[in-house]
């Protein structure tokens, strides 16, 4: 690439001495990559480390983990190492009370035993109508373990996309909550629909499942589940394990184990969904309602000593516009954390919330295809308020012209970004997103790229917003 200096050819962020698709000979490539991968998980350990997951009190968890891992997949590891961790610990508050992990667990593996007596095997498609919920974690997990593909419907859906999708991708089981019920028109799934929220005693209830089935661990099914979100992205399955999901997270915001978070972003976003499974790994208690309302999310992050509250931009303006005395009158001096995505911020709302909450803001960019890509600290937004950021760690991002070289610092074009551990940047995605990086190495997104509609950052649903 004549004219372009060495800054202009090296990808942002992962790590150094990164190798590039011109390095020759496939085996050094692969000794390559496997060192970086060695590194790589070596680093997000000792970030776990840093965040209260490793130490004498986890000792006895991961043999338990491991079993889970082993049986039933990543998602159900996650609850399992937490349960054995801290069992007694509120794993989740709705408008109902708290569960802690061990009746999660517990609740999870009576619904899985239940479902399996009715004929749910694994490979098939359990669809989840659910707002947030105690009802959308039970479902969750017990899908988990039965081995299902998981499928999370947006509660906005009408009757005509419900059967469309019944059509298309096949739902062989259906939880749904109550007020959805005039929405489900024909549907009549081969093995049953059961209400999760519901404001009076049913028969085909969750509930009534949990109650009635086997608190044993379910049988170790042929398969393991898959979670598809409502854009039809995988957000988990049967991938190898590896702690990168959330040491990455880590190498940017600065979670801690058994904390609050509050979160009132849906749970089948992208944002929401990740978050809450970040939560569960961490052992901390997430504080979820079916809708958003800024003055009982304000009010409910000080009574429950929230260390984290993860919101959209609209939910964050929305709180951030109540009385100024509303936010007097409440304590959040536990707030270290309020987690942004789904779209852009604007420097109104970066200095609004510094006004309100402190310097707690933390800016996550990210696109379907490629996922989280970069986060922008408090001090990258105090210098930079559009800016979205550093990449995390073991994330690569490279800026290119429309022949697919890699621009100058401060020079606009498709932003690609991928996992370094690969070798070289030929699994790079286009976010479909244009961009730039300036001379301090922060992220710029400049708009989207030609022919590409909507938002890098997947847009938080209206009604979800309400």
């Amino acid at each position: 690439m004549s004219g372009q200096g060495p800054e202009a050819e090296r990808p942002r962020g992962g790590f150094p001495g990164t190798p590039g698709v011109s390095d020759p000979g496939a085996l050094v490539s692969l000794v390559r990559a496997l060192g970086r991968r060695a590194w790589a998980e070596a680093e997000y350990l000792r970030l776990c480390a840093v965040a209260g997951l490793v130490g004498p009190r986890s000792v006895g968890a991961y043999p338990a983990a491991a079993n889970a891992l082993f049986r039933y997949g990543s998602l159900v590891a996650a609850l399992s190492f937490s349960a054995q961790r801290c069992g007694g610990r509120a794993a989740l508050i709705d408008e109902s009370g708290a569960l802690s992990y061990a009746e999660v667990d517990d609740r999870s593996n009576r619904l899985a035993n239940e479902w399996r007596t009715r004929g749910l095997r694994a490979g098939e498609t359990v669809a989840l109508l659910v707002r947030n919920h105690r009802g959308l974690f039970d479902a969750l997990f017990a899908a988990a373990k039965c081995g299902t593909r998981i499928l999370l419907l947006n509660p906005d859906f009408a009757a005509p996309r419900l059967a469309e999708i019944a059509e298309r991708d096949g739902m062989d089981l259906l939880v749904y909550d109550q007020e959805f019920e005039a929405a489900l028109g024909t549907l009549s799934p081969r093995r049953g629909a059961y209400r999760a929220w519901t404001d009076s005693p049913h028969l085909r209830s969750l509930e009534t499942l949990v109650a009635a089935g086997s608190s044993e661990p379910p049988p170790v099914p042929a398969e393991l589940a898959r979670v598809v979100l409502p854009n039809g992205v995988v957000a988990a399955g049967a991938q190898a394990w590896s702690l990168r999901p959330l040491g990455a997270l880590l190498s940017r915001v600065p979670l801690r184990a058994r904390e609050v978070t509050e979160c009132p972003v849906p749970l089948f976003h992208s944002l929401g969904f990740a978050m809450a499974l970040v939560s569960v790994g961490l052992g901390s208690t997430l504080v979820i309602r079916r809708r958003f309302e800024p003055r009982r999310v304000l009010d409910s992050m000080a009574r429950n000593r929230a260390t984290a509250l993860i919101v959209a931009p609209v939910m964050l303006s929305r709180l951030t516009d109540l009385d100024p005395l509303s936010f007097t009158e409440s304590d959040l001096s536990a707030l270290r954390v309020v987690l942004v995505g789904g779209s852009r911020l604007g420097g109104d709302l970066c200095r609004r919330t510094a006004h309100r909450l402190g310097s707690v803001l933390y800016h996550v960019y990210g696109s379907t295809a490629a996922g989280c890509v970069a986060v922008a600290t408090p001090a990258d937004l105090a210098a930079e308020p559009r800016c979205a950021g550093r990449p995390l760690l073991g994330t690569v991002v490279r800026i290119v012209d429309e022949a697919g070289d890699t621009v100058p610092t401060g020079t606009s074009g498709a932003i690609l970004a991928g996992n370094t551990v690969p070798a070289g940047d030929d699994r790079l995605v286009p976010t479909g997103d244009l961009g730039r990086f300036d001379a301090a190495g922060r992220l710029f997104v400049d708009g989207r790229a030609a022919g590409v509609t909507g938002s890098g950052n997947t847009a938080v649903p209206e009604d979800s917003r309400r």
